[in-house]
């Protein structure tokens, strides 16, 4: 048990391709990078915004793929350089955490982790800080691993799911994650909402440096010598070298299949915050302005008829008449026509791309 405050650190996950949301997401400029709002933030400055009322800047850490380095200093010019922490490949999030975690470490010693996703939008950001620095004081005072869930209020087939019971031991509103459900079917999903019992998985979690590095050594062994070596180079000449060098070998494995699912130690907090994380077209209508019809309007659009569409033009004029639940993306080189409901499935037009070697289009 720690006595002291804790000390915060936080860590944005900014290395993710967002291919559900081509073509404007590319993957020279990945959904993170863009703004989605109306008032022009990227979702990855909202993200540094979010942990910047809780953590001091120079205790902030970017992790993202060497490529958007140049992307992430033009976003973020106040973030301190030896706080951006470029993977030399993507491994996953269990490894991206790992080298956040081994930095820390060496630099700030046994801190709180707050570690974060960089494209998610968020509501009420003042009830989400708050879950957030309760968690912080949970980690801090025992070797908990603990989740942000998100009390879910409608049955979402695209989440992940956390079923969770009462903790002894713990603190008010801090419960037991008795195990973690892949994204279900509609009936699945109703089923998981009605009982209560189920949380949406956000993605976010929070822990102590030790206690990750520690999870590392009992759940992916590997991980966690290479972890060890980054921490021991971490602020010697020879880092980007050991980086490099050793990185590249981590598993390549999500931190929820790595660590999470066979952790005896997770705790969740719920949460309700209006919490999305945009992981559709189809999502902007829940989390951006709308018009009278429910339809998502960027750039010149006209509409005759038209109803819960999401619309986003490029440099044309993009008319729709007639049209509901439908999604029409226009960029300079692609257009973009789905059903709503079949936008989870814009990953399999990416993936056909990418066969066909069309990397230009991606």
């Amino acid at each position: 048990m720690q006595n002291a405050a804790p000390l915060l650190t936080a860590v944005i996950m900014a290395g993710g391709r967002g291919e559900r949301f081509w073509p404007k997401s590319r993957t020279d400029c990945p959904k993170q990078f863009l703004s989605l709002t109306d008032d022009g933030e990227t979702l990855l400055q909202k993200t540094m915004k979010r942990v910047g009322g809780l953590v001091p800047q120079e205790r902030v850490y970017v992790v993202t793929n060497a490529e958007y380095m140049p992307l992430v200093r033009e976003q973020l010019p106040a973030l301190p350089a030896e706080n951006l922490l470029a993977e030399p490949e993507a491994r996953n999030t269990a490894p991206c955490i790992a080298l956040a975690a081994a930095v820390i470490a060496k630099r700030w010693g046994d801190a709180v982790m707050l570690t974060l996703p960089a494209d998610h939008l968020i509501r009420h950001e003042a009830l989400c800080a708050d879950a957030l620095g309760r968690a912080a004081s949970a980690a801090a005072e025992s070797d908990a691993m603990l989740t942000i869930g998100i009390t879910p209020v409608y049955p979402e087939t695209g989440y992940g799911y956390i079923a969770f019971s009462r903790a002894e031991g713990m603190p008010p509103g801090i419960y037991r994650v008795d195990s973690f459900k892949e994204k279900p079917d509609a009936d699945t999903a109703r089923e998981y909402v009605e009982s209560g019992s189920y949380l949406w998985n956000s993605g976010m979690f929070v822990w102590r440096a030790s206690v990750y590095l520690e999870a590392l050594r009992q759940y992916l062994p590997r991980a966690y010598e290479i972890a060890c070596r980054l921490r021991d180079a971490c602020d010697t000449p020879e880092f980007d070298a050991v980086l490099h060098e050793e990185f590249p070998k981590m598993p390549k494995i999500s931190v929820d299949f790595g660590i999470l699912e066979k952790s005896q130690q997770l705790y969740t907090i719920p949460g309700s915050f209006g919490w999305d994380d945009v992981g559709s077209w189809p999502s902007l209508r829940r989390v951006a302005k709308t018009d009278t019809n429910g339809n998502y309007r960027s750039g010149d659009i006209l509409t005759i008829g038209t109803k819960n569409c999401v619309i986003a033009g490029g440099r044309k004029l993009i008319a729709a008449v007639g049209l509901e639940h439908t999604v029409i993306v226009d960029t300079d080189d692609v257009l973009l026509v789905c059903d709503a409901d079949a936008a989870q499935n814009i990953k399999k037009v990416t993936d056909i791309l990418n066969e066909q070697g069309r990397g230009e289009l991606l």
